[in-house]
């Protein structure tokens, strides 16, 4: 068996592929033993290797086809790819290839599917869950886990999809073989996926990556990191991965980039598929210098030749570092590897740390709005009835749904009646962990011994050295210098200003359950027209500016940031997408919070544009808006929140021209929506909204 499985990978991996012994010690217990195995190696060692030589072993040996769960799109292709050199036959099933799903299932009957690699949000599909895994469990061969430590909640990356994989280990025929692998996890994660496994083989080995050379330089302001990487990215050699913190940071990155020469494309969780497609055969056949990324490229993608990889922020776990670094060097005997830390990385954790699990309040009223119903609800059907955006839901509810208290089916969402215990001291031990994991990344960039060793640890690698190559080890391998022309350059970049506030056409579905007798298409003459901020909160130019300003005491408007203001509207008036007319005059949003800062926005504009300040449209009640997080509720607190005072409308009836509206930050955009309606309904021509920021 083991002279099959050596050819076998040498179809895979090339002719002069050997197999390791842990690689060997996992095939020969999934195939001769039908054991449940955990492997927990670095990137690059040949995981995946393992489960198609397996699934080879066991097909030629009768059993019936290999089901791996993996969790992003892009790891799937590559893996179909990789299967088909073996002679494997593998389809995948995820919400990229809907019109394929009823042929592949046919295939799967049929018997000539060797590999189906399904993503874990499909296990709780009730399509899927009730007719097709049932079948599928009983057939299967051998399950595979891929990227396992999705698994665990203590592990950096927890996807509460994946404790469906509960219920599919149970379903399995006795003596199925099932293999879980993961490149990431330190001590605790690991026993916690053995635990959910069973009686498994643990082989864990080396995390030592020897063709990597990591780095970090610590550079003072996001357009000098910008203009050091337009400076020094034709350095690196081949083709690479430079990872940023958002979406807006992405785009930003990658449009500099291109502007110094560069062939390169962003690539985030908003790319259109077949830009994704189209991105990944570009760097996969070195046509491009690198993806600019956000995570949503993360474990999803395997070059084996990839040159090197950039962080232009931090993550927040070092864990996660270690595995987005492990896509570079799998096949090259050198990549580089660096961390450009800036200061808005603990914002930004603090930001994504804010959507974890909801207090034991929030999933209490979840469970009451579903227990009251008696029926199934869908997200879209719950969402107006509680405090909590559709996002947070939807996870809130897989963690109910793994936990029993709800149950997902045919039209959303219904209560099991179960009882539902709020597990507060876990969740706080796991909310330690994870600032304990921001701290170690904090240290991670401002460290003076060896950066392997110390994410090796940081992973309870047992065999952590140093490793003699990276900037502490060996000395610094880049330079940290930047020029003055290019820091100007990154400067004028980050510094352009101008995002569109888009206009709200539709109410929120569900408004009536909530007491709001608001629905459908909001009336044309009752819309503001598209509006304008000076930036996003996660841009890397205006962000941190902007995050600052909006945090501090109630202040008048500082010069730097008018300066952006009167940028903004400059652009406004002559750009290519200008407002429809000018604005005659300027109103202010009343606000409870910062109303010092509003007036003298209002009184500038008004002063700077030569137009009157008509007035401010008043609090009408304190709004408990921004504690509503989602539409429907914002709504509901704003619909009677405001007023438009006598004096402001016999003014608003006397123009022949558009008001600009002016607040502080745009989250939902329901507070210009419904403050504009009110101008509007008050006698004004139209409303042109005006805001220091949007919120993303």
């Amino acid at each position: 068996m083991r002279s099959e499985a050596s050819v076998l990978l040498k179809k895979l991996a090339g002719p002069s592929a050997e197999l390791r012994e842990d690689q060997w010690a996992a095939i020969s217990a999934l195939v001769a033993e039908r054991r449940r195995v955990l492997c927990v190696q670095r990137t690059g060692w040949g995981k995946s290797a393992v489960y198609f030589i397996a699934t080879a072993l066991l097909r030629a040996r009768g059993a019936g086809p290999t089901v791996i769960v993996s969790p992003l799109i892009a790891l799937m292709r590559n893996q179909v790819d990789a299967a088909a050199r073996a002679g494997i036959a593998a389809r995948a099933i995820n919400s990229a290839n809907l019109e394929e799903w009823d042929q592949i299932t046919g295939e799967i009957a049929a018997g000539t599917v060797d590999v189906l690699l399904v993503s874990p949000e499909r296990l709780n599909n009730p399509d899927f869950r009730d007719n097709v895994l049932p079948k599928l469990a009983a057939s299967t061969g051998l399950l595979v886990v891929d990227e396992a430590h999705c698994v665990s909640d203590w592990g950096h990356d927890f996807r509460p999809d994946y404790r469906r994989l509960a219920t599919l280990l149970a379903d399995l025929a006795p003596g199925t073989p099932v293999l879980a692998t993961t490149a990431t996890a330190n001590a605790r994660v690991t026993a916690d996926v053995a635990e959910q496994l069973g009686d498994a083989l643990v082989l864990r080995g080396s995390l030592d990556r020897e063709s990597l050379r990591l780095g970090s330089l610590t550079l003072p302001s996001a357009p000098h990191r910008l203009a050091w990487l337009g400076e020094h990215l034709g350095a690196f050699t081949g083709s690479g991965i430079i990872y940023t913190l958002t979406v807006a940071a992405a785009h930003e990155t990658a449009a500099y980039l291109r502007g110094c020469g560069y062939e390169v494309a962003a690539y985030t969780g908003q790319t259109e598929n077949a830009d994704r497609l189209a991105a990944e055969e570009d760097l996969l056949n070195n046509r491009i210098k690198a993806l600019v990324a956000t995570s949503a490229l993360g474990m999803g993608f395997d070059k084996p030749d990839l040159g090197f990889v950039v962080h232009l922020g931090a993550p927040s776990s070092p864990i996660a570092y270690y595995q987005q670094v492990g896509r570079a060097g799998r096949a090259v005997d050198k990549a580089d590897v660096l961390l450009l830390p800036g200061t808005e990385d603990q914002a930004i954790w603090r930001y994504f740390a804010s959507l974890a699990f909801p207090p034991e309040a929030q999933v209490r009223g979840v469970l009451s709005v579903l227990g009251a119903a008696g029926r199934p609800m869908s997200t879209a059907a719950i969402e107006p009835q509680v405090e909590l955006r559709r996002g947070r839901l939807e996870l809130m509810l897989k963690v109910l749904d793994v936990d029993g208290a709800v149950r997902r089916v045919r039209g959303g969402w219904e209560s099991t009646g179960a009882p539902w215990r709020h597990d507060s001291e876990r969740y706080d031990r796991i909310d330690a962990a994870r600032a304990a994991e921001q701290d170690a990344m904090r240290e991670y960039a401002a460290l003076t011994t060896c950066r392997l060793e110390f994410l090796r640890r940081t992973l309870d690698d047992p065999g952590a050295v140093p490793c003699g190559r990276c900037d502490t080890c060996a000395g610094t391998w880049y330079p940290a210098e930047v020029s003055d022309d290019a820091l100007a350059s990154a400067r004028a970049h980050l510094g352009r200003t101008g995002v569109e506030i888009a206009p709200r056409k539709l109410w929120p579905t569900g408004l009536s359950a909530v007491g709001v007798s608001l629905t459908g298409k909001i009336p044309p003459a009752e819309q503001t027209l598209p509006g304008r901020a000076i930036g996003r909160l996660s841009d890397l130019g205006w962000g941190d500016k902007l995050r600052r300003l909006l945090a501090a005491p109630d202040a008048p408007l500082p010069d730097d940031i008018f300066a952006g203001v009167v940028a903004t509207l400059t652009e406004w008036a002559k750009g290519d997408e200008r407002w429809p007319a000018r604005p005659v005059g300027v109103v202010v949003l009343g606000s409870q919070s910062t109303p010092v800062l509003l007036e003298s926005l209002g009184a500038r504009i008004a002063e700077v544009g030569r137009m009157p300040l008509l007035g401010t449209v008043q609090p009408a009640h304190a709004a408990d808006a921004a504690s509503r997080t989602n539409s429907a509720q914002r709504v509901r607190a704003l619909h009677t929140a405001f007023t438009v005072p006598s004096e402001l409308a016999a003014r608003l009836g006397t123009l022949d021209g558009p008001v600009l509206l002016v607040d502080d930050l745009v989250d939902t955009g329901w507070t210009m929506a419904i403050a504009g309606r009110l101008l509007l309904r008050a006698g004004a021509p139209a409303v042109l909204p005006f805001a220091l920021a949007v919120s993303a």
